[in-house]
């Protein structure tokens, strides 16, 4: 699923020509912010519900280089989930449909009177659970991926 399209502002770009290494990590945030819109967690919604997300993992892989102007499209696919958590993959890819980058998060609901971890708000609860969720055994081939140096 779409959930973000932007390009790459100037000021991202780095003394190497290309979008800095921090930069990428804006873009997939900002991905979290038009989830946490599209499931009714908007400005008003936090709000409205006294609920927000916390971000609690990342991890970010970095596959080729973007550069001032270039469009970036960012999709997501919901890996796992459950009644406070979200285990989300976002894919960055340009306009021709080559990968970028992905982000691999593990996201969590946040009840803003407490500060405390709670369950969904039945109305968001109900929109994640219309999310495109990855079968089981069917993830993107660069999810739950660990770092190592191979030996």
């Amino acid at each position: 699923m779409q959930i973000l399209e932007t390009r790459v502002a100037p000021a991202w770009v780095d003394y190497n020509g290309h979008m800095n290494d921090a930069e990428y990590a804006r873009v997939l945030s900002l991905a979290v912010e038009a989830l946490m819109d599209h499931i009714g967690l908007d400005a008003a919604g936090r709000d409205r519900h006294r609920y927000t997300l916390y971000t609690l993992e990342t991890h970010l892989c970095y596959r080729r280089e973007a550069h001032e102007g270039q469009p970036l499209r960012v999709t997501l696919t919901l890996l796992d989930r459950d009644a406070k958590r979200l285990h989300v993959f976002f894919e960055m890819q340009d306009a021709e449909g080559n990968l970028l980058a992905t982000s691999e998060q593990m996201l969590m609901g946040v009840s803003r009177e407490s500060s405390r971890p709670d369950a969904f708000p039945p109305a968001v609860a109900e929109t994640i659970a219309a999310l495109p969720q990855a079968k089981p055994g069917a993830w993107p081939a660069l999810a739950g991926r660990t770092i190592s140096i191979r030996r």
